[in-house]
């Protein structure tokens, strides 16, 4: 039946759009309300503090995060959706990056429930959001009900852990708003303890300037030399707090599965890695959130692996086949690599 204005039983469509999120494939639905104001305040301090480095787009559009009918005139309330994902066992890539680039897979599943619902509800209008615009996603994702904010600034839920992507439906209906969880996390400072920079501050407070994630991603220049050591082996992200955190101790990559990186990086050693040329970079990384990060940055990265990696004949051959790269950055980082390894 297609439900109008005159005729729309709430309840009904409530239980229909969380079993119609359920055959897409999330992993949880809530609801959220739009009252932002103390969460983007809370934003803005971390703004004003500088946590947030180089990512100056985070600068932008602040009143869009905080009054969502700026994003869509007619919002009434915001359908969060969670799309769990495994750990994977890798040393240099983090798990979240390894097969099809996120923000595709959840922006269609997202789409996809929103004409579900269109063709329900005549007069339904939406909008929707993977990490796409100015929306204070996880503050949302908490009111609606799938989770408290971790010790290291993540959401966590109790049955998912902290390994989920989060995905937003603005929409001009009053659906019933979810029953927020109290925070579960107690005494425990394991993600504390755990991050190898110490990024993570009181208050569930990130320094995104200290954080390997923003180091490999965010960050295009040069890598503060007192954090290199502490990077390891790490070319892109960094799972550290979430591997340590206990809610995470379910969370298991399915051992018949391998991701896609897994296929095409098959057999492909930090130093085999350090030595494709762009195109095949681009080929390796097509479809993937890798693309996030340059060529430039890809060999910067590795060439502070190679410098924290095991002293042998191969990783030292590779970093010299780039000390006289075009690139100053890359070049600066392996003469940094081939110095560490010489005092070791």
């Amino acid at each position: 039946m297609l439900l109008t204005k005159e005729y729309c039983e709430i309840s009904s469509l409530t239980a229909n759009i969380h079993s119609w999120a359920q055959e897409l494939g999330f992993s949880a639905l809530g609801v959220a309300d739009l009252d932002l104001a103390e969460d983007a305040a809370r934003f803005n301090t971390w703004l004003q503090k500088g946590y947030h480095g180089e990512m100056h787009y985070l600068e932008k559009h602040k009143d869009l995060r905080a009054n969502p009918p700026l994003l869509l005139s007619d919002v009434k309330s915001v359908i969060c959706c969670r799309l769990n994902y495994a750990p994977v066992e890798s040393d240099y890539i983090a798990s979240y990056a390894h097969d099809n680039d996120y923000h595709k897979v959840m922006r269609k599943k997202l789409l996809a429930l929103a004409r579900r619902i269109k063709s329900s509800v005549s007069f339904f209008q939406y909008r929707v959001f993977c990490d796409s615009a100015p929306v204070l996603e996880k503050a949302l994702a908490v009111k609606a009900g799938l989770g408290w904010i971790g010790k290291n600034g993540l959401l966590i839920s109790k049955d998912g852990g902290s390994f989920g992507f989060l995905g937003e439906i603005y929409c001009n209906l009053s659906l019933p708003i979810g029953e927020k969880i109290s925070e579960q996390c107690g005494s425990c400072r394991r993600c504390l303890d755990a991050c190898p920079t110490k990024a993570l501050l009181k208050d569930r407070c990130l320094d995104a300037r200290r954080c390997i994630s923003y180091l490999t991603i965010e960050h295009k220049g040069s890598i503060p030399e007192d954090l290199r050591p502490l990077i390891g082996t790490r070319i892109f992200g960094c799972d550290a707090c979430q591997l340590a955190c206990s809610w995470n101790k379910d969370c298991k990559q399915s051992a018949s599965n391998k991701t896609l990186l897994q296929e095409r990086f098959q057999d492909l050693t930090l130093s085999k890695l350090f030595l494709l040329s762009k195109e095949e970079f681009l080929e390796k990384t097509t479809g993937t959130v890798l693309r996030r990060i340059s060529y430039e940055q890809w060999l910067r990265n590795i060439a502070v692996a190679l410098g924290n990696a095991p002293k042998n004949t191969e990783n030292h051959k590779a970093l010299l086949s780039r000390v006289d790269d075009a690139s100053p950055l890359v070049g600066e980082h392996v003469r940094w690599a081939l110095k560490l390894r010489s005092h070791a």
